[in-house]
């Protein structure tokens, strides 16, 4: 069975142009041209993942994402004239797994799409899978089978993208990642040299552990990043 994606923004060109896209790879689409209508569309259709504007009428992406993560962890792509790593930031606080900037490459889009069901239906998808051990590295506990990061016993709410990050670092304590090999093993896809998601997913990772998140990944300059053994 096709992956069904929802497709929501203003612009009728942006859906027409995602629509012929996706369907050539086999997806089915629904659309909605605004926020009320998508969050709709969420409710009656069964949606495997979701495109969303950040700028449309009615409700805007980032109240129909908050909708969203109310109720299903599934796959979202925020889509925007807004390319600041404040918009990108707010995107991840709310739960998107990915960001497209508009003007965008139809192909780069799609490609994101892919990735993103790739990873989120493989990784909690039907299959056995062997149990894995609870990570941990100082106050840090990851429990990868239940995708949970503890924090001094507080847990602490990750996305797909940003537990696969963590597992990453908490694996190889101390070792300095680029950001390539961090883009790599977090999205799945290959590192695109103007990509900044990173920087992005770092920010909001040090936000999450702590006021003074540096102290837990320190930035080495010039390198990448690295978790802290203690």
């Amino acid at each position: 069975m096709a992956y069904r994606i929802l497709v929501a923004d203003d612009e009728t060109e942006i859906r027409d142009v995602l629509r012929l896209y996706l369907e050539k790879e086999g997806y089915e689409v629904v659309e909605a041209a605004d926020g009320p209508e998508a969050l709709r569309l969420l409710k009656q259709e069964k949606i495997d993942l979701a495109i969303l504007d950040i700028m449309m009428p009615g409700l805007d992406g980032y109240r129909v994402l908050r909708n969203i993560r109310e109720e299903s962890n599934l796959p979202v792509l925020m889509l925007s004239a807004k390319g600041s790593d404040s918009d990108k930031i707010l995107g991840l606080d709310l739960g998107a797994d990915d960001y497209i900037t508009k003007p965008f490459v139809p192909l780069e889009a799609v490609a994101r799409v892919k990735s993103n069901l790739r990873r989120f239906y493989a990784l909690g998808g039907g299959e056995e899978r062997t149990s894995e051990a609870a990570l941990q590295v100082g106050d840090l506990r990851l429990e990868p089978d239940a995708c949970l990061l503890y924090r001094k016993g507080e847990k602490i709410e990750l996305t797909s993208v940003e537990f696969r990050i963590v597992k990453l670092f908490m694996e190889n304590p101390g070792r300095v990642f680029t950001k390539q090999q961090i883009f790599e093993a977090g999205w799945g896809e290959t590192y695109m040299v103007s990509d900044n998601n990173v920087m992005v997913c770092i920010s909001k990772l040090r936000a999450k552990l702590d006021l003074d998140g540096r102290s837990y990944i320190s930035t080495i300059r010039g390198l990448g990043y690295r978790l802290e053994k203690e």
